[in-house]
């Protein structure tokens, strides 16, 4: 890549092609994925997700989306913020989806509790889809 030589990234096709793409792509070294990122960055300077195109998209993601710095997923997640304001999931549609979900999964692990818990009173034990906050009044439902 000769605009970028010091760029090393899986695919190169990607950097300038009008997506942003997060990770290394967005950084000083690839031209911040050769310029798609510059609205992005600015508007979003703190925010450093993986998939930034996902921000403001109309669905509210979780995780490193959900902050401040993200503009809590560019207030897609406003709503649920509101109704569960320290509720911390990676997965806010989960809530409220008609299956008791136990943990958080976080995909390639094991551990479901690894990043917060939707069965909680935080998250209106999940959002109604769970009868209290013990699993074993549950029949809980792992995604």
């Amino acid at each position: 890549m000769q605009v970028y030589p010091n760029c090393t990234v899986s695919f190169p096709k990607y950097i300038g092609d009008n997506v942003c793409h997060g990770g290394d792509y967005n950084t000083a070294k690839c031209g911040f994925d050769g310029g798609d990122c510059r609205d992005f960055n600015a508007k979003y300077p703190n925010c450093t997700v993986l998939y930034p195109s996902s921000i403001g998209d109309g669905y509210c993601h979780g995780g490193a989306y959900n902050t401040a710095g993200c503009g809590f997923d560019g207030d897609d997640c406003e709503d649920f913020n509101a109704k569960y304001p320290n509720c911390t999931i990676s997965y806010p549609s989960w809530i409220g989806d008609g299956d008791c979900d136990s943990g958080d999964y976080k995909p390639g692990t094991t551990d479901w509790n690894e990043f917060g818990y939707y069965n909680t009173a935080e998250c209106g034990f999940d959002g109604g889809d769970c009868t209290s906050g013990t699993s074993k009044n549950n029949e809980e439902h792992e995604h």
